[in-house]
């Protein structure tokens, strides 16, 4: 039967990981994004109440016609399952904040529990994908709320996926496993500049004017 490490032994088995796939720092990173994922979505269930109260409320973020959480509540991507998307968010986001606590507290968790959470940040982060592309080719609005929500999702899912790349619950070849770590926020931060980008491309002429 094999002996449990004491706190000293894990505590220095985790110097050789990548600094955010550490439980501590990989417990911030969840608080902070799960945290500000679900102050966005709580605010917009705030607002989607107040809009089915009165459908001529306009919301604190209806600053022009291409950036207004209230015109985008108007249309079927909004509630894409049948419900409002931000329900979603209100379920989902305290999973996220529950596991950083518990990470703080010093709990470890089965196998079986992280392949539950990439499974769902996974889906998650799809799902905002095609949120995303839908606002931009599709709706042609941008929700300022919503953009927070995929903003914490670009972080939260690179380093879900890759804190169980490094702790062997995604099953990869060694030496990517050693590398992996290295690529998490340059991939962070080409996402970011993509989605960015194709935001001011799509809405050039609001941000920067007619050309013509």
């Amino acid at each position: 039967m094999s002996k449990a490490p004491d706190s000293a032994t894990a505590a220095s088995d985790e110097t050789k990981l990548p600094l955010m796939t550490r439980h501590r720092p990989f417990a911030w990173l969840l608080l902070i994004t799960g945290a500000l994922g679900f102050v966005a979505s709580w605010w917009l269930v705030i607002e989607k109440i107040q809009v089915l109260q009165d459908s001529h409320h306009a919301t604190i973020c209806d600053i022009n016609p291409w950036i207004s959480c209230g015109q985008v509540m108007q249309t079927w991507q909004s509630s894409a399952f049948g419900f409002p998307n931000m329900f979603i968010g209100i379920v989902a986001f305290p999973v996220i904040i529950t596991t950083a606590m518990a990470l703080f507290s010093g709990a470890r968790f089965a196998r079986w529990y992280w392949i539950g959470l990439q499974t769902g940040v996974t889906l998650g982060f799809a799902f905002v994908c095609w949120l995303w592309s839908q606002a931009l080719y599709s709706i042609g609005i941008l929700c300022p709320f919503c953009m927070v929500v995929w903003a914490m999702m670009i972080p939260m899912f690179v380093w879900v996926t890759v804190r169980n790349i490094v702790h062997g619950v995604i099953p990869v070849p060694e030496k990517f496993r050693r590398s992996v770590g290295d690529f998490a926020w340059p991939l962070i931060a080409l996402l970011y500049i993509g989605v960015i980008a194709s935001i001011l491309f799509r809405f050039s002429g609001v941000f920067f004017g007619s050309t013509m």
